[in-house]
């Protein structure tokens, strides 16, 4: 295969000063001015700091020119890297179970095999020596020019394999650069903005392990996966910003309006003093909000609200427990599956899962089955397809990998018999997805039954009600599931037809459409006539503003972030269900998405 396009050069020093069209932008970071930049604020707060630049390992390669004395050094170097990934992969496929997936090693074996061809171990290097390309801008060229002759295949099977040459090239990225996409751990982290192109779920999750002031990134929507794991951070979060992370540079004052969405570089003393006082007095707020801890959940006319918390890691139960939940409606289970090379053991999962249930004593803990897929994947099963939104994603690719799915079925099963454990099945939209599911975890009770491992016999199963379909014919599932979740962000981002991820179409997404106050409404209707429990995981229960109306429509349980606890137990502790229910009802008869707003306000007057 013949090599990419000339690969060019970066401007030297002498050409960029003689350069005569400057952005604004440049001239701002080139003399430290103070500008402002709009995006979307996802996680409240302010946070003032010093930026901390972060970068993954292909997005933002060096691009540079070789001196001709250095090339041999940089060849070397690029092939220490690909002999690293060799290494890699070979340790990988040695200590493959002798259970595991067999895709998985056959994922393995072709990564392996791309890593030697000519294309991606040769064709670098007479970049390097023939173009004077730095190793990882040779190494992204080639990928580029491979990944695109793969646009015109028709079969969607040998298309997707572009993906496999990404994986591979990104291996070699983070063994030259010498990272991961964990964030450096500077120190001070407090008193850090990490600024990032684009920060993925898991590279959100590892966030976790630092206590940085803040983050924002230029992609991301209000609802992504990446936005919603930020709002269980409790820090201040801005995506969507397009073009910080080119225009910022490392160690610049920045702030961080979490609440507004907007982010200011270099501020002056006077906006400094101003965002300092805005802060302070928001820490009071969350101070004053923690006295509601004990409080019994209520309206004022007395009908009980039952608030729980949704979770990603074990590590996270100490904040629902700081938060008073009255336990774990959504624990996120995919995130045990995520930076890591290989998949968790069913015994690895178990341990996980009984030790959120043994910590929540004898409070409800719902384990939602994997619910990879869209902008979740994890190394060695990426099926997402051209759509992964509406591919192979949650239920479906569980049901695809039944080894898979019945590891963590009996880890799940076996941690029962620590607590209060229920089970949620994500992203159904046919009955026949419930009744292949029910036979699975039949069958893995069965399997425990012949090892004689006990269980909670009687473990409750659920559904969540994501998908306009499933919304729209819920009698054929209330008849097999003991308790409805609504996911209201894939609700909205499918009745919408939104990517929930995309910045550009952020501003249709909308929780006040009236199909998705009708879908949800509806659902919560049928539910109490089927007599089944019903909850709402999404954003939408953690959104202060939405906590009326949906208490309006009859909603009595609500699962959010520990984070946003306490301030929807406040609202409770303000609102009468009466009034509530008369203005939710005018709102379901309105079409007109600003008069349903208009209603909203006066409902949260």
């Amino acid at each position: 295969m013949r090599s990419p396009p000339w690969c060019g050069s970066s401007p030297s020093a002498s050409e960029k000063r003689n350069e005569t069209h400057v952005k604004p932008a440049e001239i701002a970071q080139a003399t430290g001015a103070s500008f402002t930049l709009h995006g979307a604020g996802v996680s409240g707060g302010i946070a003032i700091g010093r930026a901390h630049l972060v970068s993954t390992a292909r997005l933002e390669v060096a691009h540079y020119e070789i001196a001709p004395q250095g090339i041999e050094a940089e060849i070397e170097r690029f092939d220490r890297a690909t002999a690293q990934v060799h290494g890699e992969l070979a340790a990988l496929q040695t200590s493959m179970p002798a259970g595991a997936l067999a895709e998985i090693k056959a994922i393995l074996s072709l990564h392996a095999m791309l890593l030697k061809d000519a294309n991606l171990s040769s064709v670098p290097r007479d970049l390097i020596r023939n173009r004077r390309c730095n190793a990882e801008w040779a190494l992204v060229l080639q990928m580029d020019y491979l990944t695109s002759q793969f646009e015109g295949i028709e079969d969607p099977y040998l298309r997707e394999r572009k993906q496999d040459i990404v994986q591979v090239v990104e291996r070699v990225l983070k063994a030259m650069l010498g990272t991961g996409h964990a964030p450096s751990a500077p120190s001070h982290e407090e008193d850090l903005i990490v600024v990032a192109h684009d920060l993925s779920p898991a590279d959100m999750i590892l966030f976790k392990q630092h206590q940085y002031a803040g983050f924002v990134t230029d992609l991301g929507g209000v609802t992504s996966h990446t936005a919603i794991v930020a709002r269980s951070l409790n820090i201040p979060a801005i995506v969507g910003l397009h073009h910080a992370r080119s225009m910022i540079r490392e160690g610049e004052a920045v702030i961080v309006d979490g609440r507004e969405g907007v982010l200011i570089v270099n501020p002056g003393e006077q906006v400094l003093e101003e965002y300092r006082e805005r802060s302070r007095a928001i820490g009071i707020e969350r101070q004053k909000l923690k006295r509601l801890r004990t409080a019994r959940s209520a309206t004022m006319d007395g009908v009980a609200v039952e608030l729980q918390a949704n979770i990603e890691l074990p590590q996270d139960v100490k904040e629902v427990k700081e938060a008073g939940a009255a336990g774990i409606g959504l624990f996120r289970s995919e995130f045990l599956f995520l930076n890591r090379d290989d998949l968790p053991s069913e015994d690895e999962q178990f341990e996980a899962y009984r030790k959120v249930a043994d910590a929540m004593d004898g409070r409800t803990v719902t384990i939602r089955t994997l619910d990879l897929g869209a902008d979740k994947s994890i190394n060695g099963a990426d099926r997402g397809g051209p759509n992964p939104a509406l591919g192979l994603r949650a239920i479906r690719f569980c049901l695809a990998e039944p080894q898979m799915f019945q590891a963590q079925l009996r880890a799940i099963l076996r941690a029962s018999r620590y607590g209060k454990v229920r089970l949620l099945i994500p992203m159904l939209a046919h009955a026949h997805e419930v009744e292949q599911t029910l036979a699975a975890v039949r069958h893995a009770k069965e399997t425990l039954d012949d090892q004689k491992v006990r269980y909670d016999q009687r473990i409750a199963v659920g559904g969540m009600i994501e998908v306009p379909a499933a919304a729209l014919s819920l009698k054929y599932f209330v008849r097999d599931l003991d308790f409805l979740s609504i996911g209201t962000n894939d609700l909205i981002q499918y009745t919408l037809a939104i990517d929930r991820t995309d910045d550009t179409v952020a501003h249709l997404y909308d929780p006040l459409h009236p199909a998705v106050l009708q879908l949800i409404a509806q659902t919560i209707r049928s539910a109490k006539r089927a007599k089944i429990p019903v909850a709402v995981c999404g954003e939408m229960a953690g959104d202060v503003a939405m906590t009326r109306i949906l208490l309006g429509f009859g909603l009595r349980e609500f699962s959010m972030h520990p984070a946003q606890l306490l301030a929807i137990k406040q609202q409770i502790l303000r609102t009468r269900v009466r009034d509530a229910e008369a203005l939710a009802a005018r709102v379901l008869r309105t079409y007109d998405p600003a008069k349903a707003r208009a209603l909203l306000a006066k409902l949260n007057a």
